[in-house]
């Protein structure tokens, strides 16, 4: 252990650093950036900035930047993260009811782009646009609902020892009845009605069927392809949805010009708390 720093280090371990160096070595040798040459039983890029910023976290929430679903979870802030992997310095369940809510999955697909069928949610384009509900941070109910999920939702998950895409796998299927899943869809409801009443848009008269996102032409004979059916709200009422957020997101602009926090150029947002 070097003097000048107490907590353990890759020398430590030497059996382990064996193995890095024989498998990881002679492709970092390769490589042109001098940092990963020089140390290479360290992960290429550390990102400190990015562990400065959650370190004060016990948790942080993560997606993946390519998804069949929108699917977030809460991870530990000290892990090591992929690149594949999108973090953010949010740890209350308020904030997860929000993102995982369907007002944000239909910004998220309509900003994001896609890989092959899948979504590729960028942050720049699904989140920092995306304008959160007034004081989001501070509401009970957006925290309790959020709770209520999670909770359920990680537990089954523990009990059918499957993860998040065949568990959304699942709660997207028509042809599923399992009462667990059934409830899932449930909570998933209680959540999108808190986040609607927290936008002020209870008004709303929401209700979700199994429906095609896309016509594929799958579901031939032979083909095993099953076509994209998602349990979700209408046409017209994500359709409605979608514009009172983009109208938001016009007028949270605004503010950031008046204040100025930004230029007429710029529609962004900031998620106030």
């Amino acid at each position: 252990m070097p003097l000048d720093y107490p907590g353990p280090v890759a020398a430590d371990w030497p059996e382990l650093l064996a193995i890095v160096e024989e498998r990881v070595k002679p492709e970092r040798e390769k490589v042109n950036r001098r940092v990963r040459r020089d140390y290479w039983w360290r992960f290429g890029d550390r990102q400190p900035a990015l562990y400065r910023s959650i370190a004060g976290l016990d948790r942080v929430l993560v997606n993946s930047q390519v998804s069949a679903h929108v699917q977030f979870a809460f991870l530990r802030s000290n892990r090591a993260y992929a690149h594949t992997a999108n973090v953010y310095r949010l740890s209350t369940y308020a904030a997860l009811c929000v993102l995982q809510s369907r007002p944000h999955e239909i910004w998220a697909r309509f900003f994001g782009s896609s890989l092959e069928d899948r979504l590729r949610y960028t942050p720049s384009d699904c989140f920092e646009t995306f304008p959160f509900p007034r004081n989001w941070g501070t509401d009970p109910a957006l925290e309790d609902a959020g709770q209520a999920y999670y909770e359920f939702r990680a537990s089954l998950m523990v009990r059918t020892g499957e993860g998040l895409t065949k568990t959304y796998n699942r709660f997207h299927d028509s042809y599923e009845n399992d009462p667990e899943i059934a409830r899932l869809r449930e909570l998933h409801a209680v959540m999108d009605r808190a986040v609607l009443a927290a936008y002020g848009w209870a008004d709303l008269p929401i209700y979700c069927e199994f429906l095609l996102d896309y016509e594929t032409g799958a579901e031939e004979t032979g083909s095993s392809r099953k076509k994209p059916y998602r349990c979700r709200w209408p046409d017209e009422i994500s359709e409605e949805i979608l514009a009172r957020l983009l109208e938001l997101n016009v007028q949270r602009a605004a503010e950031e010009v008046y204040d100025g926090l930004g230029d007429h150029a710029t529609a962004s947002n900031r998620w106030p708390a």
